[in-house]
């Protein structure tokens, strides 16, 4: 329970783990037809399932995203840990251990096409792109609450971290000070909210801008409900569980054209911003707001896209069916493997 993000990170414990599930399929590996290391998320760990035979699956891979060059000196007093994240890359391309899981993997999954960027160096049987994500049910649409008329409230929900994108938010909030309709909440705690609200200050939003903090699900999901568009330009995310929230919701979305957010959202059910400086950035999701204030139709378009969206492809029971589709297909490559060694031999 102390230094809980240091343990998020580097996950002291692994090691201890795999040599034990090591041990476990040395005498078992013969029980199984497949093995599946879904976790870690990270793509700095080796996997116990090199060594015995089994056919396996890695992942959904995420994370390894650097931070943009212009953004790098908001970034604050970062942890020093945080820093070994630029080793990812040195490993992925020298690390043994780490290449021969991933190259005698039967299938890699990443969260998103930029995981395969991350992995090219390395040549695997098959990669997919399955996000980890999943709901259990869309919202109808009647269950949204109307916005009061003249009002538009964005809603960004995650960690207070710079990463997160709510910095730039309340820039791009401020560049339209001038539209006294748009209130912008914020719920989540964390090290960035202080910067956040002073940033608000200075720009002179404060009183349109809310900061709620860390809020129970039941209460988040009300918000949801309230709000009539997502904001969440979060710059160096691996994946996204709250766009696919706000999506349920039927809330058009505004993110960052990178990581996760790139291939959750498209053109149908949001706006990608590019993340170039910070400026522009700001600018550039100003922009949006602006787009998607001016345009009712729009807005509903998009919410009742990204509703059909998750449902098509996002609930437990249709990603559980998929899984099993990969599961079959990399056993029945096995076979096929075995066949044609047999007729080669």
């Amino acid at each position: 329970q102390r230094a809980k993000r240091f343990v998020a990170m580097l996950k002291p414990e692994w090691p201890v783990f795999m040599a034990k599930v090591s041990a476990y399929l040395t005498e078992n590996a013969g029980k199984f037809d497949i093995g599946h290391q879904i976790m870690p998320q990270a793509m700095r760990y080796w996997t116990p399932f090199a060594a015995h035979g089994l056919p396996y699956v890695i992942g959904p891979l995420g994370g390894s995203l650097t931070t943009p060059p212009g953004f790098a000196e908001e970034m604050g007093h970062a942890k020093w840990y945080t820093r070994l994240r630029a080793l990812d890359s040195l490993r992925l391309r020298h690390d043994p251990w780490l290449r021969k899981g991933y190259k005698n993997a039967d299938l890699v999954l990443g969260v998103a096409p930029y995981v395969r960027d991350c992995l090219a160096d390395i040549p695997l049987k098959r990669y997919a792109n399955v996000l980890e994500l999943g709901i259990d049910n869309v919202v109808p649409s009647g269950d949204r609450v109307p916005s009061e008329t003249g009002r538009l409230r964005l809603l960004h929900v995650g960690r207070g971290v710079r990463t997160k994108g709510l910095r730039d938010a309340i820039r791009a909030m401020a560049l339209l000070k001038d539209r006294l309709d748009l209130t912008l909440t914020s719920a989540g705690e964390g090290e960035d909210i202080d910067a956040c609200r002073l940033e608000a200050a200075r720009l002179g939003i404060a009183d349109r801008v809310r900061f709620l903090g860390l809020r129970p699900r039941a209460e988040v999901e009300s918000l949801y409900a309230q709000s009539d568009m997502f904001l969440f330009p979060s710059f160096r995310e691996p994946a996204g569980n709250v766009l696919y929230e706000a999506m349920r919701w039927g809330l058009p979305v505004i993110t960052a054209a990178r990581g996760g957010p790139d291939f959750i959202v498209d053109a149908s059910t949001g706006i990608r911003v590019p993340v170039t400086t910070p400026d522009r950035f700001a600018q550039d999701i100003a922009e949006a707001i602006q787009r998607l204030a001016e345009d009712p139709a729009l807005r509903q378009r998009m919410g009742d896209a990204g509703r059909a969206k998750v449902a098509r492809e996002g609930l437990w029971p249709v990603k559980a069916q998929g899984m099993v589709r990969e599961y079959t297909r990399c056993l029945e490559g096995r076979q096929a493997d075995v066949l044609s060694v047999a007729l080669t031999a």
